[in-house]
Order: structure tokens, then C-alpha cells, then sequence
């Protein structure tokens, strides 16, 4: 009998399209700044509507995935590593503005994959 091959990545990808809740205090925009050597995370934040849509708080309208929206971030972080950067946003009381754990361990993992795009000369795509 053989054994089937696990394909990490398949099942990433599966894991990545499933249904999750949105942290109704926001959202982050993760990138890297290379010429400064950072991990940057700009906080956005939005309401939910009663579909579980985001939506800008100021008009209410939901927020479209393809990033055409111009609005400035309500707080910005930056880190030179995975830890520094979930130290500046999740334990200084006056930053956090994490309320779901979910949301918590889902910028974890995507700081990680950051840090590691950035030290290792990967392009980072967040997921």
C-alpha cells in the first residue's frame, strides 16, 4: 500500500479560502519596506455590517478587496523582525487593537512569513 504524499502548500491554500470572522475593530496591511529593513503593519479601522462585510466606517460602504480605496491608517507599526513587530502591536496596552485571538495568530504567521520574505529577498504577498 502506498502512502499519499502531504502537500503542505495544498493545504495552505485550502486553509487560507475558508470562512473566517472579521475582527470588528479592524484590519492590517502588512508589507516590507526594504530600503529601511521593516516589516511594516498599517491598522485600518471598520464596522461590520449585518452580512459580515467590513465597511469604512465613515460611509458605511463595504470595503473592496482590490485595494482601490484610498484611506489612512488609524495607527502604523514597524518591526525589524517578527517579534519586534508583534511586540509593538500586541503588547504595548496603548497600541493593541487586536479583539479576536483568531486575528491574533493569523498576523503572527503572516509577520513570520514577512520576516522571513524580507531577510531571505522573497517578494511578500500577504494572504
Amino acid at each position: 500500500m502506498t502512502q499519499a504524499v502531504f502537500n503542505p502548500t495544498a493545504l495552505d491554500d485550502k486553509l487560507s479560502n475558508r470562512f473566517i470572522e472579521l475582527d470588528p475593530s479592524g484590519y492590517f496591511l502588512i508589507y516590507l519596506d526594504r530600503s529601511g529593513g521593516v516589516i511594516c503593519a498599517d491598522f485600518y479601522t471598520n464596522t461590520i455590517n449585518e452580512k459580515g462585510l467590513a465597511c469604512d466606517p465613515e460611509t458605511g460602504e463595504p470595503l473592496p478587496c482590490s485595494g482601490g480605496l484610498k484611506r489612512q491608517p488609524s495607527a502604523i507599526f514597524r518591526g525589524r523582525t517578527a517579534k519586534e513587530l508583534c511586540i509593538e502591536v500586541f503588547e504595548k496596552p496603548a497600541t493593541c487593537c487586536i479583539t479576536r485571538l483568531d486575528h491574533a495568530a493569523y498576523l503572527g504567521r503572516e509577520f513570520v512569513r514577512a520576516e522571513s520574505c524580507l531577510f531571505g529577498d522573497q517578494e511578500y504577498v500577504q494572504d
